[in-house]
């Protein structure tokens, strides 16, 4: 493995990992994203997101796509808390394709005013396709549960926020925070780290002050069910604040999820589906974020048996404190394990890089073996003495 980093003149800066694999993914983030809005901006780096493949000073919607499409690329996009990123897959000789076509939409794109419309409606219809979906609505709903607006807020925003957002709101805000100096370039495959610094030099792309932050996260506790016809089972989410990011103890949280309720061997999966058979689904999920960090179980169960899944839920949380050596030492192993696999995608890869960087130092992503062998059996249990959680259900 080959790991290379630098900060451009411009202020870019570029993270690359070497791959002998012919492919290479290329990935350009801003560090803006949901958690940096206030109430009334919740939303807007989701549409800019959109908007950045509505065409450039250069290229239309079309020419955007088919540049990368027609060297057997794929070119994507995400919106998180703390990042927005757009990410090109495609045969590693076509790198110049990758790297022209991702710069061009990331800092030249024009938001055309007839775009802006119609892709307000477009994001209006994926906000009801959320709402509309039991499991996602009750993980968005969990976290308003967990924290106060803004960052409580659903990161797509609302109708009403989308539809109150004109051209030269959402353009004058990313001529700001999509600047080099609060940027990341990553490439994961099989090119060289010198060509990829010399692409990215001739870009020529100058250097932009920004002076985002994101406002204050502030923690809650609460408890909320919500009944809609046409369902018959009901989605349940607890969540638990738990260790940030930028927390030596985000270690210890990935393993006591693993333990907890991470696939098939997992304590929530053998006793609430295997010994009880509460449930189809049951499981648990992390996210963790430079300034904030939280851990949910999930599960979907007969509504009569809600209340049966929450106490057995809680009393196997509380169990973690009880973590034995073995399973710790098993958890250790399952958690390398399955960061390995995820990285044997170059995406995959990249997604986790930039993450590091903004956490701390891109670095970091290679020391996660270390990282994990280095938890105790304390660590892990320390995080059983949470005492407060919030629920949300959703069901007939």
């Amino acid at each position: 493995m080959e790991f290379k980093k630098k900060v451009l003149k411009n202020g870019l800066t570029v993270l690359f990992e070497k791959r002998d694999v012919p492919v290479t993914t290329v990935m350009l983030a801003a560090k803006y994203g949901a958690a940096y809005e206030s109430q009334e901006e919740k939303g807007m780096a989701h549409f800019m997101e959109h908007l950045c493949f509505k065409g450039t000073s250069k290229r239309t919607v079309k020419e955007i796509v088919d540049e990368v499409e027609k060297v057997g690329g794929d070119l994507n996009a995400f919106t998180h808390e703390e990042v927005t990123a757009y990410h090109v897959k495609l045969p590693s000789e076509h790198l110049n394709i990758a790297m022209d076509v991702i710069f061009d939409i990331f800092f030249n794109a024009t938001f055309p005013e007839e775009e802006v419309k119609k892709e307000a409606s477009v994001i209006c219809e994926e906000i009801k396709m959320y709402r509309d979906n039991p499991h996602m609505h009750t993980i968005e709903n969990i976290k308003s549960n967990l924290y106060e607006s803004p960052f409580g807020d659903f990161i797509a925003g609302s109708q009403e926020n989308v539809r109150g957002m004109n051209r030269e709101i959402l353009f004058e805000k990313h001529k700001r925070m999509y600047v080099p100096s609060n940027s990341i370039l990553c490439v994961v495959g099989n090119n060289e780290f010198d060509e990829v610094v010399k692409i990215a030099e001739s870009m020529n792309i100058e250097q932009g002050s920004v002076g985002a932050e994101i406002p204050e996260v502030v923690k809650k506790i609460a408890k909320s069910q919500e009944q809609r016809e046409g369902i018959h089972q009901t989605n349940l989410a607890i969540g638990f604040h738990f260790p940030c990011s930028s927390d030596k103890e985000r270690y210890a949280a990935e393993i006591f999820s693993t333990i907890l309720g991470q696939g098939m061997s997992s304590k929530l999966f053998s006793e609430v589906r295997e010994k009880r058979g509460l449930v189809y689904g049951v499981k648990t999920d992390l996210d963790l974020g430079k300034k904030y960090g939280y851990m949910i179980i999930w599960a979907g169960t007969d509504p009569e048996k809600k209340s049966q899944v929450i106490d057995i839920s809680l009393e196997e949380f509380s169990k973690m404190s009880q973590v034995t050596n073995k399973e710790l030492a098993t958890a250790k192993v399952q958690v390398i394990g399955n960061r390995n696999v995820e990285s044997e995608g170059s995406n995959d890869t990249a997604v986790s890089l930039v993450m590091e960087e903004i956490s701390g130092k891109a670095e970091d992503y290679y020391d996660y073996e270390k990282n994990i062998n280095a938890v105790t059996l304390e660590e892990v249990r320390e995080l059983a003495k949470i005492k407060e959680y919030s629920i949300f259900s959703l069901g007939p």
